[in-house]
Order: C-alpha cells, then sequence, then structure tokens
C-alpha cells in the first residue's frame, strides 16, 4: 500500500491550511476535514460523507477538491452520479 497526505492549500495565501487534508491511497484520493473523511474520489467515481455538507469551512475546501460548487454537488447527488456512504 502507498499512500501520501497533504494538506490543502489556501487560494488566498498559497500556505498549508490546519486540518484540511486530501490523502492519496494507491491511487484513490480523500478529503479529509479534521477527523471526518468527507469525500473520496476513486478514479472520477466520487462517493460522500453522510456529513459532506456540515460546516462552512468544510464546504469551502469540499468545493475545492470536488472543483465545483455546493449547488452542482447537490444536483449530483440527486441524479445518483454521486453516491453516499459512511466514509469514517
Amino acid at each position: 500500500m502507498k499512500a501520501n497526505v497533504r494538506n490543502m492549500e489556501s487560494n488566498r495565501t498559497g500556505r498549508a491550511v490546519p486540518n484540511q487534508f486530501v490523502i492519496n491511497v494507491d491511487g484513490v484520493e480523500y478529503f479529509q476535514s479534521y477527523r471526518t473523511v468527507i469525500a473520496q474520489d476513486d478514479n472520477g467515481n466520487i462517493t460522500l460523507d453522510p456529513a459532506w455538507d456540515c460546516s462552512v469551512t468544510t464546504g469551502k475546501y469540499r468545493n475545492m477538491f470536488l472543483g465545483e460548487t455546493k449547488k452542482e454537488t447537490q444536483v449530483k447527488i440527486k441524479s445518483g452520479e454521486y453516491k453516499l456512504a459512511n466514509l469514517n
């Protein structure tokens, strides 16, 4: 197993953001906010934890991870493009 963890970076300052992480395990990427895994990207197949919309800060970095707005995420969940599953 090969794993890599990095802090997300602020768009404004370019500095590492504490408590917001992208974790790559054998090519599958995860977004973790504090101690909660929020999203999984397995080669474009997105799974979100039910806690995907838990706070403004988490939402900001989730949007960066997914490359879209909250409204776009909601549409993809409703259409079934994104799955919801317990990631923790």
